[in-house]
C-alpha cells in the first residue's frame, strides 16, 4: 500500500457496508477529539483538525456528526484519556508493521493487539525496533481518471511532491514533506487535481516483495486489526 493505511483505503471506504461505514465514523470521531485535545476546536488554526475533517468529509460523514463530534471534545466530553499511540510489530513473513491508535486505555489496547498479533504470525516489538524502517511523509492519492501519466506527474512534481508511486489500482501516490502537505495539496487542486485522500503517512523506507500466501496472510491480519475499535491507521512495508 506504498504507505497509506492498510486500516482505511479509498476503494474499501466507498465500498463499505452500513456497519463498516459505522465503525470508520467512530473512529474518525476519535481522531477529532484528539485533534481538539491537542490543538483547539478551531480548524483555522488547528492543522491537525483540519484533515481529521477532511478524512471525515472524504468518508461522506455527515456534517452534523463532524460538528457534533467537534462540540463533544471542545467541552471535554469526548477526550477525557484518550491518548495516541503507535506500535511496532512483525507480521506474517517478517513484514514490518507500524500500528496507530487512539485509546483510553493503553494497557488493555496493548494486551489485546498482542493477542490478535499471536493469532496472525505476528509479534508485538520494543518501540524503535521497526519505526526506523519508515519515515514520515505528507501523502496525497490521486486518482489519474484517464489522464495522461506523464503530464499527471509533472503536475505533481511543479506541486512540491518529493517522490511518486504508482499503485497496482493505476492510483498515483504523492509524497511531500510533512510540513509541506497541505501546500502541495492545494497547488494540486488549484491545477484542477482533487486529491481522493491526503494524510500524514509513515511511508516505508524500503518496500519487500513477498508470496502470495504471505500477502494473503497479512491481509486477514489487517482485517482483523482494523476490527478493533482503537486501531486507526496500519502500515506496512509490504510492495504494493
Amino acid at each position: 500500500m506504498s504507505g497509506h493505511s492498510h486500516a482505511r483505503t479509498v476503494k474499501h471506504k466507498k465500498e463499505a457496508s452500513a456497519a463498516q461505514r459505522s465503525k470508520a465514523f467512530s473512529k474518525i470521531s476519535r481522531e477529532i477529539a484528539i485533534a481538539v485535545k491537542e490543538g483547539g476546536a478551531d480548524p483555522a488554526i488547528n492543522s491537525k483538525l483540519r484533515g481529521a475533517i477532511e478524512t471525515a468529509r472524504s468518508f461522506n460523514m455527515p456534517t452534523e456528526n463532524i460538528e457534533r463530534a467537534i462540540a463533544k471534545a471542545a467541552g471535554g466530553a469526548e477526550t477525557g484519556d484518550l491518548q495516541e499511540i503507535l506500535l511496532e510489530a512483525y507480521g506474517p513473513g517478517g513484514i514490518a508493521l507500524l500500528i496507530k491508535g487512539i485509546t483510553d486505555n493503553k494497557n488493555r489496547m496493548l494486551g489485546e493487539i498482542k493477542q490478535i498479533l499471536a493469532q496472525h504470525q505476528g509479534k508485538m516489538v520494543e518501540g524503535g525496533a521497526v519505526r526506523w524502517m519508515f519515515d514520515q511523509k505528507g501523502a496525497i492519492t490521486l486518482d489519474p481518471k484517464g489522464a495522461n501519466k506523464e503530464e499527471l506527474e509533472l503536475k505533481a512534481i511543479e506541486a512540491g511532491a518529493q517522490d511518486l508511486y504508482w499503485r497496482e489500482d493505476s492510483w498515483l501516490d504523492v509524497f511531500t514533506l510533512p510540513q509541506e502537505l497541505e501546500q502541495v495539496k492545494a497547488k494540486l487542486e488549484t491545477q484542477g487535481l482533487v486529491p481522493e485522500a491526503a494524510s500524514l503517512d509513515w511511508v516505508p523506507k524500503e518496500h519487500i516483495e513477498v508470496p502470495e500466501e504471505t500477502k494473503a496472510a497479512a491481509e486477514k491480519l489487517f482485517s482483523a486489526l482494523d476490527e478493533h475499535d482503537d486501531v486507526q491507521d496500519i502500515y506496512s512495508n509490504i510492495s504494493a
